[in-house]
């Protein structure tokens, strides 16, 4: 239900009718803040008409319209007419110059390559300490048996079996690959890390976390590793997915398609109503 006259503050910028409904309702931005859970920031720019500012056209438009639910007008109308005109003043041309920089997910760190590199000498050694042995116990047999005078047929060796896999190590390391906003934390509530990724942002998870977790609604925005180990995708595009275990090891076993320590699935949970996007994604 619209509680103000809207006719009121027709006609202007959507910013100054905002301020002017929430000045005329005695409220703060402090206020609006705590009640829609917009950072006071993103609430600035929206007063200021300074639409460039916020994340994305998406995002602007959920931002405005619960901040004109919050002061008493219609949130969907205010919607509809910033839709309108963001999308006649925001070009293609605007979006593609700010993707344009090359990827930085696509570039491997210094880190990994020194990580594959010890990997790969580790390797090596035990392949040649397990080849060792082999060929040792193979001369111990061959000293043991008879001497006979015709010449023996040549033995053929058995096939030398492959060196065991090493299991993948290294730090669990989130790369965005498209804006995204997550929040990880530890199996009980305390957070560890919340923020809105853009392209080419890492997050490595602290190896001092005991049972780390994600809540995220986009999962395909994220690429997941293990020093240089990618992980299966940690849920269904676009679906909302809470307490997935971030630990290296419930991470692998997705690999192999089961999923121990994961209690959330993807679903229809709803986001904090301050992550970008939330808006959006819970109906707002």
């Amino acid at each position: 239900m619209v509680d103000m006259d809207e006719g009121a503050y027709a006609g202007g910028p959507i910013g100054e009718r905002l301020k002017a409904a929430r000045e005329a309702k005695g409220m703060k931005l402090d206020d609006i803040a705590a009640h829609t859970r917009i950072p006071i920031r993103h609430l600035q720019h929206i007063e200021q008409g300074d639409w460039d500012a916020l994340p994305a056209v998406t995002y602007s438009v959920g931002f405005a319209r619960t901040y004109a639910n919050a002061v008493g007008l219609n949130g969907n109308a205010i919607g509809a007419e910033l839709r309108e005109q963001l999308g006649a003043t925001r070009s293609e041309a605007a979006s593609t110059a700010y993707y344009e920089p090359a990827d930085p997910a696509r570039v491997p760190p210094r880190s990994l390559a020194i990580m594959i590199g010890i990997i790969g000498i580790a390797l090596i050694a035990g392949y040649f300490i397990w080849r060792s042995a082999a060929l040792g116990g193979t001369d111990v047999e061959q000293a043991q048996a008879p001497v006979t005078s015709s010449p023996a047929a040549p033995q053929q060796a058995a096939p030398a079996a492959e060196a065991p896999a090493a299991a993948p190590t290294g730090p669990v390391v989130l790369t965005a690959t498209e804006e995204v906003w997550l929040r990880i934390y530890e199996a009980g509530g305390q957070r560890l890390y919340e923020a809105t990724m853009k392209p080419g942002d890492r997050y490595e998870v602290p190896a001092t976390a005991t049972r780390p977790q994600i809540l995220t609604g986009k999962p395909q925005a994220l690429r997941v590793t293990i020093g240089n180990t990618p992980v299966a995708p940690l849920g269904e595009p676009e679906r909302t997915i809470s307490d997935v275990s971030l630990l290296a090891a419930d991470l692998l076993a997705r690999n192999g398609g089961t999923t121990p320590g994961t209690s959330g699935q993807p679903g229809p949970i709803p986001l904090p109503d301050n992550a970008p996007g939330a808006a959006g994604a819970n109906g707002l």
